[in-house]
């Protein structure tokens, strides 16, 4: 009577009454391992307890009572770099699947190399028309320079009316403005060309036969990253 009252109350610890015959062999010939892990909780297994490998676990018989005690197997620091290395792994993991799910929908998205060239002739748009608007305007304000030079010549040995002098600088200051402008799109074109030679470069291994996820961290996608600058010209 009193060793089915303990095996009950084994397996109670256990996984409950519906499981008990299953796993009772089991508990019969390891025994019952019981501790309190770092946070105050008691755990009982069938199995050492990972959550208290850095103290003593208690084993328990079938009838409740002790059979052993087992001293810890790491020391804090051992469990501490334990804890270090899986974290690492568990973050390797995930890029590596972070890695075959971007390289599947890159495949996905471009079936070939035409495809990527539409979608790199299609960001690089909103560039090439700001480049052009700005060397128009460059342009105008070229002409007006030599409009205002040209009537600086009837002033010659006299000083220049306070109003072309004013003139003079807006002017200046127009042509250094849209010639930064026309220089910052002329950057984002070259880092958008950038993007997409290193997406093309890995596209050529997955079409190839490359697995999806072993060629590394895989990089943004291209066309969808454009800077601010990118989306103010696109407006």
């Amino acid at each position: 009577m009193l060793v089915r009252q303990g095996r009950r109350q084994a397996c109670g610890l256990l996984l409950g009454s519906v499981l008990c015959l299953a796993v009772w062999p089991l508990v019969q010939a390891q025994g019952i391992y019981s501790c309190v892990d770092a946070k105050g909780r008691r755990i009982t297994s069938d199995r050492p307890i990972r959550e208290c490998v850095d103290r003593e676990q208690k084993v328990l018989n079938a009838d409740g009572s002790q059979k052993q005690v087992v001293g810890p197997s790491m020391t804090a620091e051992e469990r501490a770099a334990h804890e270090e290395a899986e974290r690492r792994r568990m973050q390797a993991e995930a890029a590596r699947r972070d890695a075959v799910r971007q390289d599947r929908n890159l495949m996905s998205r471009y079936r070939d190399q035409a495809a990527h060239q539409r979608a790199r002739d299609s960001a690089l748009e909103p560039m090439v028309a700001a480049i052009k608007s700005g060397e128009r305007r460059l342009a105008e304000l070229g002409k007006e320079r030599k409009q205002l030079e040209d009537e600086v010549e009837f002033y010659k040995g006299k000083e220049l009316p306070r109003r072309l002098k004013f003139q003079f600088e807006q002017n200046a200051a127009a042509i250094t403005a849209q010639q930064a402008a026309i220089d910052q799109h002329q950057a984002e074109s070259q880092r958008i060309h950038a993007m997409f030679d290193e997406e093309l470069a890995r596209l050529k291994k997955l079409w190839a036969g490359a697995m999806p996820g072993s060629l590394g961290r895989a990089p943004a996608a291209a066309g969808a990253a454009l800077s601010p600058a990118s989306a103010s010209a696109a407006r």
